[in-house]
């Protein structure tokens, strides 16, 4: 049986450590930003979903280029690739929201957390083997 004690030091494992504890600041910016603007806008629940994710996002970014992956490529290239891939998780966190509409369930929260939730992988693998895949 394989001996989980030095996992840590795999080089991927480390990558998706870090990777969570930006993604963690992340979700507290998001979920501040957007239950701020719910509770505050008549915006839709999608709208507020979308503004909060994306400053999230920024913050994600710039912690993930210095921090997580190290990168010192072109960060204009960089950030509209991580762009990319944060649109391809909020397309499939519209998809959350629509589902939610369609069955009548009302609950922003959870919807929102659903709906991030959904985004984690996505961001990390499309960022991990495209965003940042020069330093694999």
């Amino acid at each position: 049986m394989p001996s989980f004690g030095g996992l840590h030091k795999r080089r991927g494992v480390r990558q998706f450590l870090k990777f969570a504890v930006v993604g963690a600041s992340g979700f507290i910016v998001n979920f501040l930003v957007a239950h701020a603007l719910q509770r505050t806008t008549h915006l839709s629940g999608f709208t507020d979903f979308a503004i909060g994710f994306m400053v999230g996002g920024v913050s994600n970014y710039a912690l993930n280029r210095i921090w997580t992956f190290r990168s010192q490529r072109n960060p204009v290239i960089e950030g509209l690739q991580f762009l990319a891939v944060s649109a391809t998780a909020l397309i499939l966190g519209k998809v959350v929201f629509a589902l939610a509409d369609h069955y009548r369930f009302d609950h922003f929260t959870t919807t929102w957390f659903v709906a991030t939730v959904a985004g984690v992988f996505i961001n990390f693998f499309m960022n991990k083997y495209w965003t940042f895949k020069h330093l694999n």
